[in-house]
């Protein structure tokens, strides 16, 4: 079952919404809506499902409805039509008392411009969610303060957000969403306003937590090699519409239409694509059959390695190299013939 699902998700902003259904199901475009209704399209007929532990990255152009996505699953935005559900619970449904405690409880939130309380210590930042639950300030003290560490922020309990620099008070942030143990963290476009060498650094650190945490996450940016690398799924909006959902690979190499390879066509295919997208799964050999020629250096390929990383010891090596899972076992195998091939192939068939 799915953690959190998303169906015909809509959101009309205006007067009167809901009297625009109609025009929407009668295939009108956004922009004759807007233009006969003064109504504005946010969202039309969005599905979405994501699985448990599972960072399901949605992205977009500005206007695209990315951030209005995001704001509905947890009814910041109230959505205009459509299901909503949270394992078994349906969000839609939910009394404010209810809707409260599923924000305080299930759904944690990681903003773009940090959204920190200026007068409140990084202590009492992150362990804002605590004292909204009711817990006592020396349990909230003491959870809040492991946090901080983990994030790597120890030993600046006391200071003011105005002391720490972007990325300092963006893992406040993270720390915060967190000290709580949602089920779900949202991120709205939580790096964007970084610097491109700290935003490296959040994103390393977000991918070390979630390896550690496996949480769900529903992570908004408007950049593609962010969301190449850090989501396990991306959906891609366009003028409130879902245009693709697919894992990294099949975003690259299998775009939906030219909107979509648009956005990809100057990726580096080779570090998005694993080894395990383009090796070999050799059938069981025949009796007699002579086994493949492998490379005598003793040096194996994992399966989830980049394909970036992997070229340069195919390069080096003299024959085939055998693919490993996480286990050891072989899986498969790969040569950098049939790896430049692959990379060849999937630039002509992409854009």
């Amino acid at each position: 079952m799915p953690h959190l699902q998303a169906r015909g998700l809509t959101k009309v902003f205006g007067p009167d919404p809901r009297s625009v259904l109609p025009l929407l199901a009668d295939g009108v475009g956004k922009d004759e809506i807007l233009e006969r209704t003064g109504h504005t399209v946010g969202l039309q007929d969005v599905d979405v499902t994501v699985e448990a532990g599972e960072t399901f990255v949605v992205m977009g152009l500005s206007g695209s409805g990315k951030s209005t996505l995001v704001r509905c699953l947890n009814r910041l935005i109230e959505p205009t039509a459509g299901s909503l559900s949270l394992d078994d619970t349906d969000v839609l449904a939910l009394n404010p008392r209810a809707l409260r405690e599923m924000r305080r409880h299930r759904m944690g939130m990681v903003f773009q411009r940090f959204a920190l309380l200026p007068h409140r210590s990084v202590l009492d930042n992150v362990g804002f969610g605590l004292r909204v639950q009711g817990l006592s300030r020396g349990e909230r003290e003491q959870r809040a303060s492991a946090w901080i560490e983990r994030v790597g922020l120890q030993g600046y309990e006391g200071a003011l957000p105005r002391e720490l620099s972007g990325g300092m008070q963006q893992r406040v942030g993270l720390a915060r969403a967190l000290c709580t143990d949602p089920e779900v963290l949202l991120m709205d476009e939580a790096f964007s306003a970084l610097d491109p060498l700290i935003r490296r650094e959040m994103q390393d650190e977000l991918l070390r937590l979630q390896e550690e945490l496996a949480k769900t996450i529903v992570f908004i940016t408007h950049d593609l090699d962010e969301a190449l690398r850090l989501g396990d799924r991306v959906a891609i909006l366009k003028d409130g519409l879902l245009v693709q959902v697919g894992t990294p690979a099949e975003i690259v190499m299998h775009p939906a239409d030219a909107y979509v390879r648009a956005f990809v066509e100057d990726v580096d295919r080779s570090r998005v694509l694993k080894v395990r997208h383009v090796m070999q799964r050799p059938a069981p050999p025949a009796a007699g059959d002579a086994q493949p020629a492998t490379a005598s250096s003793g040096v194996r390929l994992h399966a989830t390695m980049p394909l970036q990383d992997a070229l340069t010891l195919l390069a080096e090596a003299e024959g085939t190299l055998a693919v490993v899972d996480a286990d050891g076992s072989t899986v498969g195998q790969l040569d950098a013939r049939t790896a430049l091939a692959a990379l060849v192939r999937g630039q002509r068939d992409g854009v």
